[in-house]
């Protein structure tokens, strides 16, 4: 089995509205030769089902992203369902535009907190997935120093997209460091060009510096590397996602 990479699922959303479905497609990924998803854009939301879809297809649920607010207004509940998957990590995907000012983000960080003590008396860590909007200047400070900066490194944990903290005009292996304990899971997405575009593909086929990228994340020790590519430019989802895992391997990732 390999115990260090996965798959998120957001990139395979559109094979998966049905509970036929994402029967059929768990079943490739695991074909494909991940052994470990991370649950993200599936249409069946029933954690007793999905649990046996996924067990089914001979593969492992060990984290999930879900709503910003069924996390931090709804956390008892939120908990239950992560014990039925089995997660032993959950994230915060993504913030809407309104909550990203100052203040915005200083309440992220004190309902996150809250949510996160819960979760982690459950047995359960709670991390934070970026984009490229938290690296905004707001007045001098950015809203992914106040999310780390105000919050419990216990309670707040961090999923680093390395594609987007570039985007962001920060550097990867600099911001692995600087989890350094705070860093259990990853999102490894590839960054390139095409003409004027920066576009989204394989992990191993763009411009991302890996190698410095997989020497931080082994140096932290970050424990699941999951494969996420948001768009795939018209290529198969499913090939973007082999390849990614070829090359991955390729790389000694194991």
């Amino acid at each position: 089995m390999n115990k260090k990479v996965g798959l998120q699922l957001y990139t395979l959303r559109e094979f998966l509205k049905t509970e036929a479905d994402t029967a059929e497609t768990l079943k490739k990924v695991k074909n494909i030769g991940y052994d470990i998803v991370q649950i993200s854009g599936c249409g069946v939301t029933d954690a007793k089902i999905l649990s046996r879809l996924v067990k089914d297809a001979g593969l492992i649920s060990n984290s999930v992203h879900e709503k910003y607010d069924r996390i931090t207004k709804e956390t008892d509940a939120f908990i239950e369902d992560c014990r039925m998957m089995g997660y032993t990590t959950a994230a915060i995907p993504h913030l809407p535009e309104e909550m990203r000012t100052v203040e915005g983000y200083r309440n992220v960080a004190r309902e996150a907190n809250a949510a996160g003590e819960k979760l982690f008396k459950a047995g359960i860590i709670l991390t934070y997935h970026n984009h490229d909007f938290e690296f905004e200047n707001l007045g001098g400070i950015r809203g992914i120093d106040i999310i780390y900066g105000e919050t419990n490194p216990k309670f707040l944990q961090s999923e680093l997209d390395v594609y987007w903290v570039q985007s962001g005009g920060g550097d990867p292996a600099d911001w692995i460091l600087k989890m350094n304990g705070r860093a259990p899971i990853v999102h490894l997405k590839e960054m390139g060009v095409k003409g004027k575009e920066r576009i989204m593909l394989p992990v191993g086929e763009g411009n991302m510096n890996w190698k410095s990228i997989l020497k931080a994340l082994k140096e932290v020790g970050t424990e699941f590397y999951y494969v996420e590519q948001d768009r795939c430019n018209g290529e198969d989802p499913f090939a973007c996602i082999k390849k990614s895992l070829d090359n991955l391997k390729k790389m000694g990732v194991e």
